[in-house]
């Protein structure tokens, strides 16, 4: 890897995968990845210098188009008959706005969604995309049109790309006929390579593609294996499981077995697989994700606007298992508050503090942000995740002028940064060797932002 040198940066304080170092003299090439990271230097004549820099985070779990729907859905007795709110009344609420959505609306309102992400952290995003056809439930002419649409959006912020490709066959187990509504999402085992085929020459430094079947209730385990098996070994493969207590009941009701139990039954689950949510699981399921290598994709800004629950995650660190967190539905699309939450909703539900730590990490921070970096690295199946020589460029720049900054301790930058307060610390944000966000702002904001008002106006003019 590596060619002409393209940029440098030099830190007084870089975070990498050993920890907090300083005076780290950062190189990238033309491709857009790190071909040097040296320790203890002096700063060279002319190079930008920079007080505290980070490798940026990777958002395993994403569905872009979603990120419209922020705020339209928090209105109580919208359900049908006598049932209580839930992610399932929820889930019919988004299934009619998806109808009306058109590719060039997906792409300005993924524009948006990414450039967010970016002035947050965030400089890569596993798409799980499943908006394939068009509102009548028709393939569009190119099969790929609407993951290329998604893919320009990501070009157009800069951020980084694993795209996922989601099969989605049934609307729940035992293969039961898709409904009306989720014509726009139907796919087969065969549609889903053939949009990985056509996706095949977009891949490169800034993007992967792999594969997602949706769910065990929307893909049956022989459709899965199917896909798996036709897929490059190296390829991610992400699955939603175990979100809600009632598709428990329902996966348990079909097979006798525990969603978690049951894929592992059925498919060779190992680290290439992201088990998005996982929130319901037992002990014997916890071990079973652990030992496998699995990524556990935690998304807890979502998980909680729908009242899925917790995640057991003390217990699956302890196990030694692998996590990192996504944005999901986008109700937030920042890392921050993604990780605040994931340790908050552990020391509600236990009522301690300081639950994610390890005896060799006891700062809750660090330990919080290294384990997304690495978890979220491997479920994106790209070189992403730490400042070392190989990696992609994605680097942010703390704000040191911030109060919230001021006269702490290098130890203690994690902890500030993560748990102290509700402004955005990120100052600069490089993504693949180019700079994407500049004092706060991203280098497209105004044009992406005037795009999304429109698009936002005629969706909610329907």
């Amino acid at each position: 890897m590596g060619g002409a040198l393209s940029g440098c940066l030099f830190a007084r304080h870089a975070l990498l995968p050993q920890g907090w170092r300083r005076d780290v003299l950062l190189e990238w090439d033309v491709a857009g990845d790190l071909t040097a990271v040296m320790e203890s230097t002096a700063p060279p004549a002319g190079v930008e210098l920079a007080q505290y820099v980070l490798p940026g985070m990777v958002n395993l779990h994403s569905h872009a188009f979603q990120r419209a729907l922020g705020g339209m859905t928090e209105i109580a007795g919208e359900a049908t008959g006598n049932a209580p709110d839930s992610f399932w009344t929820w889930r019919e609420l988004m299934y009619r706005f998806a109808r009306h959505i058109t590719p060039e609306q997906m792409q300005t309102i993924a524009a948006q969604l990414f450039a967010e992400c970016l002035r947050h952290g965030y400089t890569s995003v596993c798409e799980f995309h499943y908006l394939q056809r068009d509102g009548a439930g028709a393939l569009y002419a190119r099969p790929a049109e609407t993951a290329e649409r998604v893919l320009a959006a990501a070009r157009l912020s800069g951020i980084g790309m694993t795209m996922l490709p989601v099969l989605y066959s049934h609307a729940g187990f035992g293969e039961q006929p898709l409904k009306a509504e989720q014509a726009r999402f139907r796919t087969d085992a065969q549609d889903v390579l053939r949009i990985i085929e056509a996706l095949a020459p977009l891949r490169g430094g800034q993007v992967e593609v792999g594969f997602a079947p949706h769910s065990l209730r929307a893909a049956s385990v022989a459709q899965i294996r199917e896909v798996a098996q036709a897929l490059p070994a190296d390829r991610p493969i992400h699955i939603h499981i175990a979100e809600q207590q009632g598709e428990v009941r329902q996966c348990v009701d079909y097979s006798g077995r525990r969603p978690v139990q049951y894929l592992y039954d059925h498919a060779d689950v190992d680290a290439r697989w992201c088990l998005v949510h996982a929130t319901h699981v037992q002990p014997d399921e916890v071990a079973l994700m652990a030992a496998s290598g699995a990524v556990a994709g935690l998304c807890p800004t979502t998980e909680a606007n729908l009242g899925d629950g917790l995640f057991p995650l003390a217990e699956f660190i302890a196990a030694g298992g692998s996590f990192g967190v996504g944005s999901d539905s986008h109700v937030s699309q920042s890392p921050v508050e993604e990780l605040r939450w994931l340790e908050y909703g552990q020391r509600l539900q236990r009522q301690q503090r300081n639950v994610a730590a390890r005896p060799d990490e006891r700062r809750v921070g660090d330990y919080l942000w290294q384990a997304a970096l690495r978890g979220g690295a491997q479920a994106a199946g790209r070189k992403l995740g730490a400042l070392a020589p190989g990696c992609r460029a994605d680097l942010l720049v703390l704000d040191e002028a911030h109060v919230n900054l001021g006269g702490v301790a290098i130890g203690d930058v994690l902890g500030s940064f993560l748990f102290c307060g509700n402004d955005n610390l990120v100052r600069d944000v490089l993504c693949g060797g180019q700079w994407q966000v500049r004092g706060g702002r991203h280098v497209a904001q105004d044009a992406i932002a005037t795009a999304y008002k429109r698009t936002l106006a005629q969706l909610r003019a329907l």
